[in-house]
């Protein structure tokens, strides 16, 4: 009685996709041995921190079926604002990082506005302040300052351990179980669905729907700058080219992880499993002396087949009905 929910959950695109991580961990540990070491496994754990809080944060968005292109520019804006908070305003480090989160939330706000309250095309809105937060960053910073000399306390957060893992992995964790339990476990999260799916129905349906989506663009900008100042500790300094192309990298993760990118459907286990692909294919193409480009090549193809799979059901079927119908 159990075999077709069991055949349901082995076939369920996050079950395929894990199997998918476990083959590619096992491929790269067979071509270079030091692949699969445990320094190696906090690097990768290290380096994919920033890409996956920005996959978290896009979860939400996407499963409304909005977008945000500015989330990697607004970390390299939000990483310069914490070092001239630092440097040159003499805040210390706890109270800079809290004036960054203000920012983010700030940042994060315009988007809602434009895009919740005026209603304009979220990919419009966000290709917009993804130039303007970049922008903003080089004004800052004229294009070659950079913010160094941090304290090690600060530094430990970045690079060190703590319990065993990296320092920031707590963190990421502690973000992670917050953001599914938002979007699984609430009726927020259900409502994002809902406005994903249908967002006039849910307008109907009595929703806020300016109001929830305002929450996730807002959200997203406080975890953009999470993850620059984690970006900032690991790397011990801040510039304005902080953050270049994780936006791609971060929608990536999500749709490769089935979050429709029309909305609607998805899950953040799902992002989680999106993110260690990505992060085991970059990190795993190194150990195997393979030039950078064919990194970004691999991500670009991995992201058309994601959007190919979640698009051909739909396809099939259209056209599944007319063979059905069609005159013998």
């Amino acid at each position: 009685m159990n075999r077709p929910g069991i055949k349901t959950a082995l076939l369920r695109h996050e079950t395929v996709l894990l199997v998918v991580v476990v083959l590619e961990w096992f491929c790269f540990n067979a071509m270079g041995p030091s692949f699969g070491s445990l320094d190696n496994t906090f690097d990768l754990l290290r380096h994919s921190v920033g890409i996956g809080l920005l996959a978290l944060a896009m979860t939400p968005v996407i499963l409304t079926g909005g977008i945000d292109l500015s989330v990697g520019s607004l970390l390299g804006l939000c990483a310069v604002l914490f070092g001239k908070f630092w440097r040159d305003a003499g805040l210390p480090i706890p109270l800079a990082a809290a004036v960054t989160l203000v920012c983010g939330a700030a940042a994060g706000g315009l988007n809602a506005v434009l895009i919740a309250r005026w209603r304009l095309p979220a990919l419009i809105v966000t290709l917009g302040t993804f130039s303007l937060f970049r922008g903003l960053a080089e004004a800052l910073t004229h294009g070659v300052d950079t913010f160094t000399n941090f304290p090690a306390a600060f530094l430990f957060l970045g690079q060190e351990h703590w319990l065993g893992m990296p320092a920031q992995a707590p963190i990421f964790l502690l973000i992670a179980a917050g953001v599914w339990l938002l979007v699984h476990r609430t009726t927020l999260g259900r409502s994002f669905r809902a406005i994903g799916y249908a967002p006039e129905g849910a307008r109907y349906a009595g929703l806020p729907v300016s109001r929830r989506l305002a929450l996730v663009y807002v959200l997203a900008g406080i975890i953009a700058a999470i993850a620059a100042i984690i970006y900032t500790a690991r790397l011990g300094q801040a510039k304005a080219d902080a953050g270049t192309g994780y936006e791609l990298l971060a929608i990536t993760a999500v749709v490769l992880g089935g979050t429709s990118i029309f909305g609607g459907s998805g899950t953040v286990h799902g992002t989680l499993l999106g993110t260690a692909a990505i992060a085991i294919l970059n990190n795993g193409l190194v150990h195997a002396r393979q030039p950078r480009e064919v990194a970004g090549m691999l991500t670009g193809l991995l992201l058309i087949l994601a959007l190919a799979g979640a698009s051909l059901p739909k396809v099939l079927a259209q056209r599944w009905p007319r063979r059905q119908n069609a005159p013998h």
